[in-house]
């Protein structure tokens, strides 16, 4: 290799060290930094200003607190008065029943007439009650035979009252089946029969007040007509 002029040592430079390179080449073009891109775009979104909440959905919410509130001070409002209270549903009772008519002809309807002194008592020393609706139903055997309404009527607390209520069956089919058995039961002076009532009662305390429905029951045994009377009962009450 001859000397170059410019080299103290009299070498000359590697002709890719003295060669100028384009600026478009390849050599001079950076290598694309992927990963401080991706992390730029990110910082980018996370500093990015969020939207306001609406004021409707900030009220929304504040309303759905304040109801939250309320029922749960409900809910203690109506322990407490429960526990203080001690509520008792208003019963029924009979204390005299006659059964005075059972015929069943031919074709197996049944005529009868029967009639019982009801007693309605309220048991509560605090609570007053309004009787919105009485419907009192005769049965035998699950078939009913008879409907009866009930004037309405308030009762206040530690009240009974007695009603006359007449029951009056006409022309009732029956199945043979049970036409059999209601004669059988009247030849042997054991007649059974079950009064069931539905009532609508309001209960009232102070200035509160609640309604529903109670769906007190009677079996009762009778002796056979046409003097049948009141041999045995038993009562019972559901709400």
């Amino acid at each position: 290799m001859p000397p170059h002029p410019s080299s103290p040592y009299g070498l000359r430079p590697p002709k890719s060290a003295t060669t100028p390179m384009k600026p478009g080449s390849p050599a001079l073009q950076a290598p694309p930094m992927s990963g401080v891109s991706d992390s730029r775009t990110r910082t980018q979104q996370l500093l990015r200003p969020h939207h306001k909440t609406s004021p409707l959905i900030w009220c929304g919410a504040v309303m759905c607190v304040v109801f939250s509130l309320l029922l749960i001070l409900a809910g203690v409002i109506t322990l407490i008065i429960f526990l203080v209270v001690k509520p008792r549903n208003p019963s029924l009772d009979l204390t005299a029943a006659s059964l005075n008519t059972i015929y069943i002809d031919s074709s197996t309807y049944l005529n009868s007439d029967f009639t019982f002194l009801a007693n309605f008592s309220n048991p509560n020393h605090k609570i007053d009650f309004t009787f919105e609706y009485l419907g009192v139903e005769l049965y035998f055997h699950d078939r009913i035979i008879a409907v009866q309404a009930v004037q309405p009527f308030a009762q206040r607390t530690g009240e009974s009252r007695l009603e006359s209520v007449h029951m009056v069956s006409s022309e009732v089919p029956l199945p043979p089946g049970l036409a059999l058995q209601l004669q059988q039961q009247v030849r042997g002076n054991s007649v059974v029969y079950s009064v069931r009532g539905t009532f609508k009662v309001k209960a009232s305390l102070g200035a509160g007040h609640l309604s529903y429905w109670i769906y007190p029951r009677c079996d009762v045994e009778l002796s056979a007509p046409p003097n049948g009377v009141l041999v045995a009962k038993r009562c019972r009450a559901k709400s």
